[in-house]
């Protein structure tokens, strides 16, 4: 095998490997924002109707959060790493979880909501509430 061959796939392990410790940094970056926020953490990378939710909390009314996070250099290019396909899925994800895993409270039954959580190259948070109506 050339020498080259063996140098691409060691890039693209490495690149692989830097964006999924940087995902999972900005998971906790975003986890930490919403626990300010008095949520409470239910779940991280949840896997389930062919779809992965990176958070889903419980917030103040009891309503689940469902929380896509996406890190890059600026929030333009973070919430550009978003589409429809990807939000539909969480969608449909979101609702398997909800139906088998939550548990009904009262006066909310059913309430759930997908946001986008955007962190920029310093760190920062900024949240889009109910990005599946966003469009």
């Amino acid at each position: 095998m050339p020498a080259s061959a063996g140098q691409g796939s060691s890039a693209r392990a490495l690149r692989g490997k830097r964006a999924y410790l940087s995902g999972l940094a900005a998971e906790e970056i975003v986890e930490r924002h919403y626990l300010a926020l008095g949520c409470k953490i239910e779940t991280r990378r949840w896997r389930g109707a062919g779809a992965e939710i990176d958070l889903v909390f419980r917030d103040a009314q009891n309503r689940l959060l469902f929380v896509e996070v996406k890190a890059a250099a600026t929030f333009d290019e973070a919430a550009q790493r978003i589409g429809w396909p990807q939000i539909r899925r969480i969608m449909t994800a979101g609702e398997v979880y909800a139906a088998h895993h939550a548990q009904p409270v009262a006066g909310c039954e059913g309430e759930m909501r997908i946001d986008a959580a955007l962190v920029d190259g310093q760190g920062m948070v900024q949240i889009i509430e109910n990005v599946s109506m966003a469009g």
